[in-house]
């Protein structure tokens, strides 16, 4: 079925205040029914719900609302700086918008951010500019140059993945620890065809996969038909799909979603003479032969006049989730529901909200078979790593979360439809381009990334510092999952220091931060809770010597005492493959010369051979450098204090290929 249709935009701009008046008419009243939800979440979760400041009760009752003495009163008090009277009354409007309203008055909720940052509420204020860049028609760029300002240390910055992965090349002799995943599985000959495949949906019980095929061509000119294929798995391998007997005819059908107890499916059908529109969406049984009977259209309380396709149900199967491109909606394509009443008959289509959709296009709901999450397809929300992305929202007492993107681990630079998901949160199956042929899907599969994960609720935040100057690191930070040993997808720092991962609560994680300035940082966390930590660590200077390098008399033996520093190293030269290091030893002015200039050479390369060995890095990135007695802190040697303090291991960290700083001293660290 088609994932889009295009309509044209209608343009809107940001009205001055004496726009405020422009009359419409009002349209009567209708029924709006509420799908149910399980209502849990964490704390963090709730407070990043926009419907917890406006719900917007009009929505599916009338199409705009408009109310000339309010927009006055409203406008008055902005005149005479009543502030916080202007923002209660135009709160109280806004919150009655119709979906029109969206298209045609976006500048009332771009005045409702204005006031409520004003009056100091900023996190509410970016929630209403958020709204008004996935609704305003034109390409507003003043609003979101203003909104990215806001936004400049709370949006996610993931490190390429490309990148990311030379660096784990270069930390394999050091972690045993496994990168996260880009690579997807595709499903292969068995699933998918030279032709377009997608649409996939996994059984309850996770043994059987539907989907869309376009394989069969129909006719003289060979039209591609779309039909309902489907595998079953046998023991970890998917058969030979076959076509779906009952349900596929001349006509195109796919986007297949079953009941929990699998007797009932509902599917798209287009083009035949009993829909009411060109895609439909029908109902079918499941007969005692296994063949799908008694096929029927769902009727106008569902369908409309428009496109009609990619149903899901919910856990208790009273409520479905499909996408349309009717008119009346708030985009070219969006998601709508409809409920059973009580005599299990399905009552009229309702939109899905403003919240999840947009001005352009929301397709392929999925609604999680365990837990109250809705994952999508959208090309309109602020995150996109290609056309269209996969986002997940929460449904917490009855109201949708801000739908996040769900990285780019699944979504890429081309397009990513018909997100499905096993029971146990465990394999996901999704249509994917391949980037070049953007209408050209397969089915993959892939192990469920954190940040598709239902239970990925719980947020572990913090910042690291550079606690001589306050100042902020940036680097990279990653997040193992001590239970798989998988890393989470990597993130740079913002620039104020911070980052941020939604996690599971009540696991085990390594907090690893990278970067140029400072040595590998890990922190051992178990999350209880949202949890925010606060990294402080001293800088690495140009040279530096560690004070726990002291060797023995004439000895050149690595000790115990020196490992754990030198791990460091070890560590900040695989994060950091651009650097290379020089380590020179130097003695105390006792002795032979000639037996100190090889006895600082010795513990030198000691030192080399160790770091080697535990890095396994070309040897062209450690120098060794014995300096006997030759560059002294203390020309003359007064004391066991100043030889002490003469005989000293240096480290320098250099970029390869720029020269090595030969004047400064080497600080403690």
């Amino acid at each position: 079925m088609k994932p889009i249709c295009t309509v044209i935009l209608l343009a809107i701009v940001l009205l001055s205040n004496t726009q405020l008046l422009h009359a419409q008419e009002q349209i009567t009243d209708s029924t709006y029914n509420v799908p149910a939800t399980i209502n849990k979440s964490s704390k963090k979760r709730r407070n990043t719900a926009l419907n917890d400041y406006l719900s917007f009760p009009n929505i599916n009752k009338i199409p705009y609302y408009y109310n000339k003495k309010q927009l006055k009163a409203i406008a008055r008090l902005e005149k005479k700086q009543k502030y916080k009277k202007a923002l209660t009354r135009l709160r109280k409007y806004v919150n009655q918008f119709g979906v029109q309203n969206f298209r045609k008055d976006a500048y009332l909720i771009w005045r409702l951010a204005q006031l409520n940052e004003r009056m100091g509420a900023k996190d509410t204020a970016v929630q209403m500019y958020r709204l008004v860049l996935k609704h305003h028609r034109e390409n507003s760029l003043t609003v979101k140059l203003y909104y990215d300002s806001l936004m400049q240390n709370r949006q996610d910055a993931f490190v390429p993945l490309d990148y990311y992965y030379q660096l784990v090349e270069y930390r394999k002799a050091v972690d045993t620890l496994v990168a996260p995943k880009s690579v997807l599985t595709n499903m292969g000959n068995k699933i998918n065809s030279k032709d377009e495949d997608y649409g996939p949906m996994l059984t309850v019980n996770g043994n059987k996969l539907f989907f869309t095929s376009k394989r069969i061509k129909a006719g003289f000119a060979e039209v591609p038909d779309e039909d309902i294929f489907y595998s079953t798995d046998d023991y970890g391998n998917w058969e030979q799909a076959k076509p779906l007997r009952g349900l596929n005819t001349t006509f195109n059908e796919g986007s297949v979603c079953l009941s929990r107890d699998g007797k009932t499916i509902y599917f798209s059908r287009c083009n035949s003479p009993d829909s009411y529109g060109n895609c439909d969406l029908f109902t079918a049984r499941l007969s005692e032969d296994s063949v799908w009977v008694d096929v029927k259209n769902m009727g106008i309380m569902i369908n409309s006049t428009s496109w009609d396709s990619h149903p899901s149900l919910s856990h208790s199967g009273d409520t479905l989730y499909f996408a349309s491109d009717r008119m009346g909606g708030f985009g070219d394509s969006d998601i709508y529901f409809t409920v059973k009443n009580k005599k299990g008959e399905w009552q009229q289509a309702r939109n899905l909200g403003p919240i999840i959709n947009t001005k352009k296009n929301e397709v392929s709901p999925y609604y999680h078979p365990q837990f109250d999450v809705l994952y999508f397809s959208s090309d309109g929300h602020l995150v996109n790593f290609g056309d269209f992305d996969i986002f997940k929202s929460y449904r917490i007492n009855g109201k949708w979360t801000e739908p996040k993107n769900i990285g780019p681990l699944i979504n890429s630079t081309g397009n990513e439809y018909y997100f499905t998901i096993d029971f146990d949160s465990k394999d996901l199956f999704y249509a994917k381009s391949d980037g070049k042929d953007k209408r050209n899907l397969d089915i993959y599969s892939f192990p469920v990334p954190m940040s598709a994960q239902a239970l990925a609720t719980t947020g572990l935040s913090g910042s690291i510092i550079n606690p001589e100057t306050g100042n902020p690191y940036h680097g990279i930070v990653s997040v193992i999952d001590l239970d798989s040993r998988i890393e989470v997808e990597p993130k740079f720092t913002r620039s104020d220091g911070s980052f941020e991962f939604d996690l599971i609560d009540k696991n085990s994680y390594l907090l690893v931060i990278q970067g140029d300035d400072f040595f590998r940082v890990e922190q051992l966390i178990y999350l209880d809770g949202d949890t925010e930590v606060e990294v402080e660590t001293k800088p690495i200077r140009k040279k530096w010597k560690f004070v726990s390098i002291e060797f023995e008399e004439n000895s050149s033996n690595i000790l115990d005492t020196m490992k754990a520093d030198l791990t460091r190293v070890i560590k900040f030269l695989a994060d950091n493959p651009e650097y290379k290091l020089i380590i020179t030893g130097h003695t105390d002015q006792k002795g032979n010369p000639e037996a100190n200039m090889k006895l600082s050479q010795d513990r030198a390369e000691s030192i080399r051979s160790f770091i080697l060995g535990g890095g396994g890095f070309n040897p062209s990135r450690v120098e060794a450098v014995g300096m006997g007695s030759t560059a002294p802190i203390f020309e003359v040697e007064v004391d066991e204090e100043q030889r002490k303090l003469n005989r000293r291991v240096e480290f320098q960290i250099v970029k390869i290929g720029e020269l090595p700083d030969i004047e400064s001293p080497a600080e403690d660290f």
